[in-house]
């Protein structure tokens, strides 16, 4: 368990950033629950739940609810240690200027680099798919010309509010929380009491979906249903400069994210099976998108309505959040000088406190990437978004191999949040969930189909690519002068101004 190891209290916030070379720049406006909210509508359990159910029950059967469980633990081991690390280190960014004390610039560079592109690509596909939930709302037809437009009128509308500033930020991070409780656990809980149609049993019964062959390799191919679904705790560290009390409060709002998200999506998913009135069609795959069914069935047209304005929130609290957290990674690569228009990228405004600049290109990009999608062949969001999970779980386990090398050399994190002598025993674990995870996600599929096939590692090796080619021509690590691989160091200068 996690112990306060502090011997004295605490530095002050801005005395601590100071030790890290840094100046409060932000306003400290976020609290423990706000931060955990923007955590939890990152994470989104309502967003993954409905994206993903079809596809697990198909691939797996109803057993595939224990990869909640499975990865939900997983992720767990890799909070823990994200934790430790923020307390040492809160600042904005998160995985870059965590991976850059832990290890090196370089290093850094290409861990931000490819986490920005797989978070900007799921800014892109979460306003794609709220768009459809919008247009169903409002009784639009779902073309591509309906798509593009309420899919940027989503990206427009959560950048006008994160202008506002961390305030506002906090409030609907917030109110999207109580969406997402009121949708994933609420409903989940609904429909598991009052409109059950099976036995629970039913978790244990593959339903024949193993064919001819090993159910094991069936429930290895369900994998997606969690490792989709528990990220976006890390967003908690991104706007580490915004929290007051960032060393300990962070850490425990990562920890709320995955216990409440795995509580959320397990009540979410289970519901849903519960409640299914035609398991047998999901399983089969011959009902591709089952959930409207099944809440019409349950829920009536009012309920189902509703239902859909509380979605709507949530996917709007999601895009907020993700846009928030892209901003804040991209200031702190700007504020180090180790990107174009650095200047410009890490301008804060004097008024609201917020990286404006910054906040418009996480804006901007996921614009251009509608655009391209609207241009380009059916189903190129799906190829273009399919790296985005592996490269956010690489860029994760970034962190965890910078943490497990740092404490080989003899580091023992000095923020209020440690884990104590079992940290060793958790980096290990985690690094090792970690490699069975991105494996899981890098095995080619057996379609037939080389690009279907090969999308996920050819995605990640073209935005890795590309990331190399620029940092070995622009050489960015050299126009910079921010400290980095000093973890041991600056443990000890933390402990040395405690006395």
């Amino acid at each position: 368990m996690p112990v306060d190891s502090s011997p004295t209290p605490e530095l002050a916030d801005s005395e601590h950033l100071a030790v890290l070379g840094y100046e409060d720049s932000f306003n400290r406006s976020m609290t423990l629950w706000a931060n955990f909210a923007l955590g939890f509508t990152y994470l989104s359990p309502l967003v993954g739940v409905y994206s993903l159910f079809a596809l697990a029950v198909s691939t797996g059967g109803p057993p595939s609810i224990f990869w909640l469980l499975i990865v939900g633990g997983g992720q767990m081991l890799v909070a823990l240690v994200f934790g430790e690390v923020v307390s040492q280190y809160p600042i904005h960014g998160g995985i870059y200027p965590w991976t850059r004390r832990l290890w090196g610039r370089r290093y850094a560079w290409m861990s931000a680099w490819v986490y920005i592109w797989a978070m900007i690509v799921t800014i892109t596909a979460v306003a794609e798919f709220g768009s459809g939930f919008l247009a169903s709302l409002v009784g639009l037809p779902i073309t591509k010309t309906v798509t593009l437009g309420l899919t940027v009128l989503f990206l427009v509308v959560a950048l006008g509010l994160n202008f506002t500033g961390t305030k506002t930020l906090g409030r609907v991070a917030r109110i999207g929380l109580a969406a997402e409780l009121i949708g994933v656990i609420a409903v989940g809980l609904y429909l598991l009491i009052f409109q059950r149609h099976h036995e629970f049993s039913v978790f244990f019964d593959s339903m024949g979906v193993e064919g001819k062959g090993s159910y094991a390799a069936a429930f290895l191919g369900a994998a997606l249903a969690g490792l989709f679904l528990f990220y976006g705790f890390e967003a908690c560290g991104d706007v580490a400069e915004e929290v007051a009390d960032p060393a300990r409060r962070i850490p425990k709002a990562m920890i709320l994210t995955i216990l409440v998200g795995g509580v959320s999506s397990l009540f979410a998913f289970g519901g849903y099976v519960m409640a299914a009135p035609n398991l047998a069609a999901i399983v089969s795959g011959k009902d591709a998108d089952p959930i409207p069914a099944i809440l019409q069935a349950s829920l009536g047209d009012v309920g189902a309505k509703i239902f859909l304005v509380v979605a709507l929130t949530a996917f709007l609290s999601c895009v907020l959040s993700l846009q928030a957290a892209a901003s804040r990674l991209l200031f702190s690569f700007a504020r180090d000088g180790m990107i174009p228009g650095h200047t410009w990228l890490a301008r804060v405004s004097p008024h609201t406190k917020v990286p404006t600049n910054a906040l418009i290109v996480a804006c901007s990009i996921p614009v251009i990437l509608c655009l391209i999608i609207f241009v380009g062949p059916d189903g190129l969001l799906t190829q273009i978004t399919s790296f985005a999970v592996l490269g956010i779980y690489v860029a994760f386990q970034a962190v965890v191999l910078a943490s497990l090398r740092q404490r080989i050399k003899g580091w023992r994190p000095a923020g209020p949040f440690s884990l104590g002598r079992a940290g060793f025993v958790v980096n290990v674990a985690a690094l090792v969930y970690g490699i069975f995870a991105m494996v899981l996600l890098a095995v080619p599929g057996r379609s037939g189909v080389f690009l279907n096939d090969w999308i996920v590692l050819i995605g990640l090796a073209i935005v890795m690519g590309v990331g190399l080619l620029y940092l070995f021509i622009a050489r960015p690590d050299r126009k910079s002068d921010a400290p980095s691989g000093d973890a041991i160091h600056v443990a000890e200068l933390l402990r040395s101004h405690r006395k």
